[in-house]
């Protein structure tokens, strides 16, 4: 099974040519099937005696990729799409190839190496200090908790054992992602809700005035406050200079969550909305959503990763070797041990195309977003909920119901002409475009709201 003769050395040549044409053509945007269409189509995949990989990347090619939608089609604006470069593409093959084991600086240091280099990237234009460091992990859900772990952790410390029986307890915004309240759950621990503004941003007052409400015994349970840098729905950025001062003043940790919005970081336009994450205590971006990598990839950065190796790293008799030098492990700095290194096709894009480049690239899908906002504001059937702050933009067909959207949605989709669907603002439901792709123009937009009559 495991020898590299002359037929599997022809599998390999057709597998990376497929790979190749994958990453270097315009495919459709395709859709989903039902479970019985696809067992129709493929018959039994898993045999005793197994199919041949020619016929099983037969069925791959001609069935089960086209039954996937196009995450990186220029007219998937649903969700938070991904939009890897070639160079990330290739790259996440050769990755796959080598196998390397990136848990540990003793077995990939080579990796581990590469990752922290752009590590260190994002944390310099976050404002982070030269000694910040973190990981990468699965994605903003992984990401939150692996912080939040860490928060918690350096709360009961620094209590001396006194909260080492008490429930501990976040404040966070209305507007946060789902993987807050996901990360409550798994801790067993209790969310304080901070209401949002008008906008749907977390304000340093409101953040304020929700502590001023609480008793002591509830002050003395928060043990981090988490902002977000972009929020998935709407794409506000909150007042990270006022909910930070928040987090001083309580003497507690402050995340911030900007696994969809963090690219904005890089980009001239948007940059100052970001001011205040420099005093974050650890921050998320998921550059596999904004930032030109494949799936899975989020980056997990902490101003101080010490208390993160504290809380985060596994004791065991067959790991003992891994500890005896002050080594860079990354399965130290999340909740994991076992990881591949999911940074390197990010560190290998960066280091292919140059930040400049990066840069460029964020600020052309901010552009082509302000142009939808005012292709939308000028067609007389559509209405912006309000502008756009970074690259989402939301807004209704004027006397639409529910219905009418959802069939509106699975229309465009099941004739190949995109991927948009509805979202609920302000108990409204209406039209969301998220735009992170370079390749997305103008008349992809066009062509969109032209399908709205």
């Amino acid at each position: 099974m495991h020898r590299f003769d002359r037929k599997s050395k022809r599998l390999s040549w057709k597998i990376l040519s497929y790979a190749l044409q994958r990453i270097r053509r315009d495919y459709p945007l395709d859709r989903g099937r039902t479970p019985d269409e696809l067992r129709q189509a493929t018959g039994a995949t898993i045999t005793p005696a197994g199919i041949g990989g020619k016929k099983a990347l037969q069925l791959w090619r001609d069935v089960l990729a086209p039954a996937c939608i196009t995450v990186d089609h220029p007219r998937f604006m649903a969700y938070v799409p991904s939009a890897p470069t070639e160079a990330a593409g290739l790259f996440d093959v050769a990755v796959s190839a080598a196998n390397v084991y990136a848990g540990s600086w003793q077995e990939g240091s080579g990796a581990v190496f590469a990752e922290n280099e752009a590590l260190r990237w994002l944390a310099d234009v976050a404002g982070f200090s030269i000694t910040a460091g973190g990981v990468f992990v699965s994605g903003g859900t992984a990401g939150n908790l692996s912080a939040l772990i860490a928060a918690r952790w350096n709360w009961r410390h620094h209590a001396n054992g006194v909260f080492d029986n008490v429930r501990g307890a976040i404040v966070a915004s209305r507007g946060a992602h789902s993987s807050i309240s996901q990360s409550a759950r798994a801790m067993d621990v209790d969310v304080m809700w901070v209401d949002t503004d008008t906008r749907g941003r977390m304000t340093g007052v409101a953040t304020q005035s929700a502590i001023d409400a609480m008793s002591e015994h509830d002050k003395s349970r928060v043990f981090a406050i988490v902002a977000t840098g972009g929020t998935t729905n709407i794409g506000v950025v909150d007042d990270l200079t006022g909910v930070g001062e928040c987090a001083r003043n309580l003497n507690t940790w402050f995340h911030v969550d900007a696994a969809y919005g963090g690219a904005g970081l890089i980009a001239p336009t948007v940059r100052h909305l970001f001011n205040g994450i420099e005093h974050a205590d650890s921050f998320i971006v998921d550059p596999h959503k904004w930032l030109f990598a494949p799936f899975d990839c989020c980056a997990l950065l902490y101003a101080n990763p010490q208390i993160a190796r504290a809380a985060h790293t596994q004791h065991a008799e067959y790991l003992d070797a891994l500890h005896q030098d002050d080594e860079w492990n990354p399965s130290d700095y999340a909740h994991h041990l076992s990881r591949r290194a999911r940074g390197l096709p990010f560190w290998f894009s960066l280091a292919t195309y140059g930040t400049n480049e990066y840069q460029r690239s964020v600020e052309v899908t901010l552009d082509i977003t302000r142009a939808a906002a005012r292709q939308i504001s000028e067609h007389p059937d559509l209405e912006l909920a309000m502008d756009p702050e970074l690259s989402i933009v939301m807004f209704r067909r004027v006397g639409w119901s529910v219905d009418q959207y959802y069939a509106w949605s699975d229309k465009v989709l099941n004739d190949g002409v995109a991927f948009v669907t509805p979202t609920t603002w302000h108990n409204e439901v209406m039209l969301r475009l998220c735009i992170v792709n370079p390749l997305t123009s103008a008349q992809d937009i066009a062509i969109v709201l032209g399908t709205l009559k």
